[in-house]
């Protein structure tokens, strides 16, 4: 009835829906406050008058989780169509609120588009008086992280972020996401243990998690870190593994006492003589040549062995980058870059620039055996 929309019904309906919104059972109330907020869109000075507003926020204690979750999401609609604070979220009505988040285990609760999600939107806007109440927040909300609907998860992400602006100091998260890292990282240092891949993980979780494993890696935790990308680095999965192999490079750009440990790797996984292995190689260690100049040099020769193997654009420019940055060291720079000047014409433009700037660098270094 509340769905009709004709102005002239609405009087009719409120004495009954008075009694809807006072009967014991629960289906018969959630359902009551849903059209409260209906009517509300016909008739605002209707309702008010006859107090269902008041009604409405006296559902937000009863004991059914269903009932407070809709009567949240009616009076948020209400909220959306007012000019005025509807509900103020003090903090024995924030109480209420976790209190039927957490009965909330029902799959379809929290899957209706007015159910369970409208209490997580409610939260968001909620401010803690404390830090210790935002801890409290965070702690009842964060095993729904782990909820199969995006959208659950995403509104807590927002809330978590939300709280954890307004009281920096607390920081206590059992676990986390990429956002949540990106804003404290701090947070998750001590769990990234969490974050290593399982065989079962889909691909797109398992590039996610090395995302994150990146964020989180410290001097303390770089050995357990190297050991998982090295493992990974030996999947099948050829996306996958370049993903191992640039975080493993990622890690040396980010933590320079632990740039030694992740040459060794890389050298290691080279020897393996798994070209998409190698090509990728090639390309970390021309970004950490970059970070770190005049180190690592002994790595060079073992490059070197590889030159045939290259047929990518980008491992290709990043091969030449590294003989033109050390031709000095690199006894026969000039016969290894001739070789790539023979297919010049058929090249991409990214390798063919790459080409011009490291000749110019070989004349400058060597003017007399520079490639002519």
């Amino acid at each position: 009835m509340g769905c009709i929309g004709v102005d002239k019904i609405t009087e009719y309906l409120c004495d009954p829906l008075q009694r809807c919104l006072k009967h014991d059972d629960p289906y018969v109330h959630k359902t009551a406050a849903i059209c409260v907020a209906k009517l509300y869109d016909i008739n605002a000075g209707l309702l008010e008058g006859r107090g269902f507003l008041e009604a409405l926020k006296d559902l937000i204690s009863d004991n059914n989780p269903m009932v407070v979750a809709n009567a949240v999401a009616a009076l948020a609609e209400i909220q959306e169509n007012s000019s005025r604070p509807i509900l103020e979220i003090a903090s024995h009505t924030l109480s209420k609120l976790l209190t039927a988040l957490n009965e909330c285990t029902d799959l379809t609760l929290w899957n209706l588009p007015g159910g369970a999600l409208s209490l997580l939107d409610w939260l968001y806007v909620a401010n803690a008086d404390d830090a210790r109440e935002a801890e409290n927040i965070v702690e009842r909300v964060t095993p729904r992280l782990q909820h199969a609907n995006c959208e659950v998860v995403l509104s807590v992400v927002k809330m978590i972020l939300q709280q954890m602006e307004l009281n920096p100091r607390f920081s206590m998260l059992p676990y986390g996401t990429y956002l949540i890292v990106q804003r404290k990282p701090t947070i998750l240092a001590h769990e990234i243990k969490v974050f290593f891949c399982k065989y079962n993980d889909p691909i797109y979780v398992k590039m996610e998690k090395i995302e994150i494993m990146i964020k989180l890696a410290s001097d303390q935790s770089i050995d357990q870190v190297l050991l998982e990308f090295k493992e990974y680095a030996t999947e099948v999965d050829a996306d996958f593994v370049r993903k191992a192999v640039r975080a493993i490079g990622c890690c040396a750009i980010k933590l320079e006492r632990a740039a030694e440990r992740c040459f060794s790797v890389l050298l290691e996984l080279i020897k393996i003589k798994v070209n998409y292995v190698v090509q990728e190689a090639i390309i970390v260690i021309k970004d950490i040549f970059r970070r770190y100049p005049n180190t690592h040099e002994s790595i060079i020769a073992t490059l070197c062995e590889s030159l045939d193997t290259l047929d990518e654009p980008e491992t290709k420019a990043s091969m030449i980058w590294i003989i033109g940055e050390y031709a000095e060291r690199i006894d026969n720079a000039d016969e290894l870059l001739e070789s790539f000047l023979e297919s010049f014409p058929e090249e991409p433009a990214q390798v063919q620039l790459q080409l011009l700037s490291t000749t110019v660098k070989l004349f400058l270094k060597q003017p007399t055996e520079g490639p002519q």
